[in-house]
């Protein structure tokens, strides 16, 4: 008979499966129907319910999950347990608190100055000691990172200690000003004795060891010592003014008087007297020991004013001494160019600024003024038949005097010739001829002055042995008085042209 309160195979269905059989027709073998009146009645029983698993490990695993994920996120931010900078421990930190803490422990570090007559403290931030502290932060975290356990405890990170000088001196000539010497700057002055610019030497003062102090804060910081002690030194202070450099402005001042003054061209038209210029400028000192040059224009513009008449020329005409086929044969006068100054506007100013740069030298603008140039063709032209020497240029008359020239035994021959050989003085020998050409005798006569030789031994001379010119008296020459032989000696370079005619 089957049991219907407990079915055998209960324990076989599925754990989730929590349904109770219902009543109802069920088709079992064996099992009553409902034939009959006296048929009993039957029902299933209710089944018991499976029981629910039991989870706990899921409501323990929970909070240990969160607390693990906390730690591991953590790890990602902090620097690594052990960690130092210098002497300051930042292991457990983020970079930012870190980077507080380094930059705080360094500027409450505190030196004790002893042997000072009583002993001065400053700290780091008075004496303007500092530290890159994030580059630094950073460095250790990338290298030191929590979460990287092979990374703890390592070496502690050093950390360069920089000084701002200019603050640790203020701070320590305010603690201890008996220790203080202040140095003297380099100066420079025009000397009216030698009329140039002399240097007086800077001399040097003294003060605290800057770099001793700096190294004493650098050595606690490190050791992780809130205090230190440094006996302190004093060490020589350098002038701002060196004496280097006031030397090298003093000879670009010196050059400056060597040459100052207005030029055309190379030619310094007007020079400036030294102690003019001196006057001029102001010379004071500037930033960073460095000298500053400046020119008064107003003390300029006087000098500026009278450039005109300095200047200013008028031009000066050449003159070309030619033969008759136009050849020079000397130039008696040079031409020069003439000039004129264009402007003096702005010329004080512009001086002005140019001096302060060190250059005295300053170009003028002026404009030129062309010569002329005369050409002159002369001829020593001789009329035997006048007995008269001409002078001429161009073709016109310029002087014209009587002369003596040959004899009818020793005449002076006709011709074109040139003048090729000239002396200021010399004795002259030659023949005397009777009329029919055949020599006599000779002749030697000392002290010729001015000869002009034109065609072989025939010469314009001085004579000094007689005076009746206009009438023929020589051995061929053509004589004239010594002054007028001497004129034309000047007026008649080599190859001036000469014609002999009746």
């Amino acid at each position: 008979m089957t049991d219907l309160a407990a079915r055998p195979d209960a324990d076989a269905s599925s754990p989730d499966d929590e349904t109770t059989a219902i009543a109802g027709d069920v088709d079992t073998v064996g099992a009553p129907s409902d034939e009959g009146p006296d048929s009993p009645a039957y029902e299933w029983a209710a089944a018991e319910p499976h029981p629910r698993k039991r989870r706990l490990w899921l409501w323990i695993g929970i909070p240990v999950a969160t607390v693990a994920i906390g730690l591991g996120a953590a790890s990602t931010v902090l620097i690594a347990p052990g960690t130092s900078i210098a002497g300051v421990p930042v292991g457990g930190l983020t970079p930012g608190a870190a980077a507080e803490v380094v930059g705080q422990r360094l500027a409450e570090t505190t030196v004790v100055l002893t042997g000072t007559g009583g002993d001065a403290e400053l700290t780091g931030a008075e004496l303007g000691v500092s530290v890159d502290a994030e580059a630094l932060v950073d460095s250790a975290f990338a290298a030191s990172p929590a979460w990287n356990l092979g990374a703890w405890f390592a070496e502690p990170v050093d950390a360069p200690v920089a000084i701002d000088t200019a603050v640790a001196v203020a701070a320590l000539r305010a603690a201890v000003p008996s220790m203080y010497v202040d140095p003297t700057d380099a100066t420079i002055a025009f000397d009216p004795a030698t009329a140039t610019y002399v240097v007086t030497p800077a001399i040097e003062g003294a003060g605290v060891d800057v770099d001793a102090v700096h190294a004493a804060v650098a050595e606690a910081f490190a050791a992780g010592d809130a205090t230190i002690d440094l006996a302190a030194t004093t060490a020589p202070v350098e002038p701002v003014g060196s004496t280097f450099v006031a030397d090298a402005q003093a000879v670009i001042l010196n050059r400056m008087l060597d040459t100052a003054g207005f030029y055309v061209g190379a030619e310094r038209t007007v020079p400036i007297d030294r102690a003019t210029l001196a006057a001029w400028l102001t010379v004071e000192p500037a930033d960073r020991g460095t000298f500053e040059v400046s020119a008064d224009p107003a003390a300029i513009q006087p000098v500026v004013d009278g450039l005109a008449a300095a200047v200013n020329r008028a031009p000066v005409d050449s003159t070309t001494i030619v033969n008759a086929s136009g050849k020079t044969l000397s130039t008696p006068t040079e031409g020069v160019v003439g000039r004129t100054l264009e402007s003096t506007d702005g010329i004080a100013n512009s001086y002005a600024e140019q001096l302060a740069t060190g250059n005295a030298v300053y170009a003028l603008p002026t404009a030129e003024v062309p010569f002329n140039t005369t050409t002159l063709a002369r001829l020593l032209e001789v009329d035997l038949s006048e007995q008269r020497l001409y002078l001429k240029e161009n073709g016109v008359v310029v002087d014209s005097w009587l002369i003596s020239s040959g004899k009818g035994n020793t005449p002076t021959f006709t011709g074109h010739y040139t003048i090729n050989s000239k002396a200021t003085v010399q004795t002259m020998n030659g023949y005397d001829r009777d009329a029919q050409g055949n020599i006599t005798g000779t002749y030697s006569t000392p002290n010729v002055k001015w000869p002009m030789y034109f065609n072989g031994g025939q010469a314009f001379h001085g004579v000094y042995w007689h005076s009746n010119y206009g009438n023929r008296m020589s051995h061929g020459c053509v004589g004239m008085p010594e002054w007028r032989a001497q004129q034309i000696y000047n007026w008649s370079p080599y190859g001036t042209d000469v014609w002999i005619h009746s």
